[in-house]
This record gives structure tokens, C-alpha cells and sequence, in this order.
């Protein structure tokens, strides 16, 4: 367990989500290795919710980019980053909530999945490259090769935390730790 200085510094909210309401819809974003995937379903399971990876909705085309090396330009991230936003606006027209991973480098990608809506947030595991080399050295079984960090911290246009809703983690403090404290800072918002 960490100690309350820790935990103080482990959340930041943006402007805009401190005085918004609570979002139902969250993308936990990030470079890749950051941790998207275990923080997901850790909040999937702290606030009952479900979670899609972000990962399972690339086309054929960009995986195999990936695998070998290769960073996606834009052109190859419009159908999967449409997939996305897709299920983000099927949820808010439900009236139901939901977590998805996606990496959401650039604020463009951002404003294309969120459509701008108070309505979801962007949950940024936020490291820099010493912080995250490491955990992706030791991810198996995944496409993304090691390789490919340089290109995914080129492309990161981190959150604005005046303009845009976003919750930002920092990932050196324990996933179950962050999970609980973003669950609570969520719970702590009007409804």
C-alpha cells in the first residue's frame, strides 16, 4: 500500500473534468506498454462496467504493420479509430458506460473518439520512455515490438489538461492503486 503523499500525486484532473459531471464512458489511453489493458479491466472490475481492447478492433492491415515494425500513419489508424468512436457513441445513445483502451496519440484521434462530449473521458497513463521500455521488454504475446516505443512517444500529443476531459495517471504507482483512486475520483463527481 502506498503512502498518502503517493497516492496525492497519483491522479491529476483536467479543468474540464473537475467541473463537468461523472463521464460513463472512459478511454484508458496511452503509449504503448503503458499498462492500458490490466488498468482497464481493473476498473472494468471495480465499477462493474464493460472494457473492449482497443487492440481487438485493428484491421488485419495494421497489425501486421505493427508486428513488423512499421508505425501506422494516420490513414491506418481512420478505420480503427472509427470503430472506436463508433462503440463510444453506441454506448452514450444507450445511455450505458463502458471502458475502451486505445492508445489516442494525437488530440485529433481524441476529439474524433470523444466527439468532444463531457460525457467521456480520457484516462492517460502518463510515463515517459525509462518508465515504460521495460514493461514492454517484458510483455509477451503481443504484436508491438519494443522497436516501436520511439515512434509511439514521437507521435504523443499529451492531453491538454485545461481543454480536454482527462483523468492522468502516473504509471509508476501500482495498477490496483491507480484503478481504486480513479474509480474514487470518478465516484467523487456529480452524476
Amino acid at each position: 500500500m502506498c503512502n498518502i503523499n503517493q497516492q496525492a500525486v497519483s491522479v491529476s484532473l483536467s479543468r474540464r473534468l473537475r467541473q463537468g459531471k461523472r463521464p460513463c464512458v472512459l478511454i484508458v489511453m496511452g503509449v504503448s506498454g503503458c499498462g492500458k489493458s490490466t488498468l482497464a479491466q481493473l476498473m472494468a472490475d471495480r465499477l462493474g462496467w464493460p472494457v473492449i481492447e482497443g487492440d481487438d478492433l485493428h484491421t488485419a492491415h495494421n497489425i501486421a504493420k505493427m508486428s513488423n515494425g512499421i508505425p501506422l500513419t494516420d490513414e491506418d489508424r481512420a478505420p480503427w479509430l472509427d470503430r472506436i468512436a463508433q462503440q463510444v457513441r453506441q454506448w452514450g445513445d444507450a445511455g450505458q458506460c463502458g471502458i475502451v483502451t486505445c492508445s489516442a496519440l494525437k488530440r485529433k484521434y481524441r476529439e474524433h473518439i470523444g466527439g468532444g462530449s463531457q460525457d467521456v473521458c480520457f484516462v492517460y497513463l502518463k510515463g515517459s520512455r525509462e518508465d515504460i521500455a521495460p514493461r514492454l521488454k517484458e510483455r509477451t504475446g503481443h504484436f508491438m515490438p519494443v522497436a516501436m516505443l520511439d515512434s509511439q512517444f514521437a507521435t504523443l500529443e499529451e492531453p491538454d489538461m485545461d481543454e480536454e476531459v482527462v483523468m492522468a495517471l502516473d504509471v509508476n504507482a501500482a495498477q490496483d492503486i491507480l484503478a481504486e483512486q480513479a474509480s474514487a475520483h470518478l465516484s467523487g463527481l456529480p452524476a
